[in-house]
């Protein structure tokens, strides 16, 4: 949605999540688009249905201040039963106002200010644990040996398999890096992650065995970016994703919701299963910002162990009763 349709009070904290905070324009749109929704149900349950989508803009900050818990309890109750937003929707969307609304109560919004915030006490909606999907180790293999090793850009797609697999790094942060961020001296990579926070993690041989094939067949070219498209410009997301996406095809594992992402969840159930890494070392690695986080792939593998016992077939002999 364009910015010209926004309110003023949310032009501003726009301005203030994107100068202030350095928050990525990703977080942005996603804040703004759930802000924006909640507006348009305040606009209808206040004022009545806009006629023209650019009604909203004229929405009265008076009411926007005066909004109560039981007005956000019945925009997520709506949500939920009109748009079809699951739990995990919800819970951003309590983000996105609890953001919103305490940006306003501490003035960090100079022309709009509340003098309490009323969502303070509001509960995210509580989430089911979802267990990662990950690739295992002979998946992996297949994976890594899917690629057509004749192919114009096999040195390429190969390293970004292999960056993912061992570093764990998210698909945006393989995207941004640049030829800069990698240091063989030490075997280092230069991330940066969620909220433009940098982080240093470490190659192993493989992968900087990867990365210098790569680099002996890229492109001569100004562009800084280390991976790049056949324009010669920094590749995309969503190559990325097509490149992931036709090699797990490609080993007969479409359908089982695997992509880029999960291959960041496999490298960190790897690295917890067999390299026995404490879980803040592991949390430092992917670049979260909470253990708890973390903690899923220790969660993930106790699950393993039981069904592993469940499944010896000594589990259903039985001493006499």
């Amino acid at each position: 949605m364009s910015e010209k349709l926004f309110p003023d009070y949310l032009t501003e904290y726009v301005y203030y999540l994107r100068d202030i905070r350095n928050r990525s324009e990703h977080t942005i749109t996603a804040y703004t688009t759930d802000l924006m929704l909640f507006f348009e149900y305040l606009y209808e349950e206040k004022i009545g249905r806009p006629e023209r989508e650019e009604d909203v803009a004229s929405l009265p900050f008076e009411i926007v201040s005066l909004v109560t818990l039981r007005d956000v309890y019945a925009f997520l109750s709506w949500s939920a039963r009109d748009q079809g937003n699951n739990d995990r929707t919800r819970a951003r969307k309590v983000s996105s106002l609890r953001g919103f609304y305490s940006a306003l109560a501490q003035g960090k919004i100079v022309s709009y200010t509340i003098a309490r915030d009323p969502v303070a006490n509001l509960e995210k909606p509580k989430l089911k644990k979802i267990q990662p999907k990950y690739l295992d180790l002979d998946d992996i293999r297949k994976l890594v040996t899917s690629l057509d090793t004749e192919g114009r850009f096999y040195r390429r797609d190969f390293c970004i398999l292999m960056l993912f697999l061992n570093c764990g790094m998210r698909l945006s942060e393989l995207v941004g890096m640049n030829l800069s961020d990698v240091n063989f001296e030490d075997r280092s990579i230069r991330l940066l992650g969620k909220g433009n926070k940098e982080r240093i993690i470490h190659m192993n041989e493989g992968c900087a065995e990867a990365v210098t094939d790569y680099l002996g067949v890229r492109p001569v070219c100004d562009e800084k970016a280390l991976f790049l498209s056949n324009r010669k410009t920094r590749i995309t997301p969503r190559r990325v994703e097509q490149i992931v996406t036709d090699a797990i095809n490609k080993i007969g594992l479409d359908g089982r919701g695997l992509s880029a992402h999960k291959l960041r969840h496999t490298a960190a159930t790897l690295m917890y299963q067999y390299g026995n890494v404490d879980p803040l070392v592991l949390k430092e690695i992917l670049g979260h910002q909470s253990v708890a986080t973390t903690e899923i792939y220790t969660h993930l593998t106790n699950e393993n162990i039981r069904t592993a016992l469940d499944s010896n077939p000594m589990g259903d002999v039985h001493g006499k009763g």
